[in-house]
């Protein structure tokens, strides 16, 4: 297998889990946001800090792909 397809691989399974991550956890919080609507404020902010965290994971696994393709 070439290192282009290695790389390919790499990004494409890191991404898959914060992508469902992602998902779950705005879900969640729509969830919440619906059953108690005056907080929404606290929720959005929790929420966007759960999205931030989950995507740090595809980024890693960018750098990761970046390191294998170039070194």
């Amino acid at each position: 297998m070439g290192n282009d397809a290695v790389v390919g691989i790499t990004i494409a399974v890191g991404g898959i889990g914060p992508a469902i991550a992602i998902g779950l956890i705005v879900a969640k919080a729509l969830e919440a946001i619906g059953r108690n609507p005056e907080a929404a404020a606290k929720v959005q902010t929790i929420m966007i800090l759960g999205v931030a965290f989950a995507e740090a994971i595809a980024i890693y696994s960018l750098v990761v792909a970046l390191i294998l393709k170039f070194v």
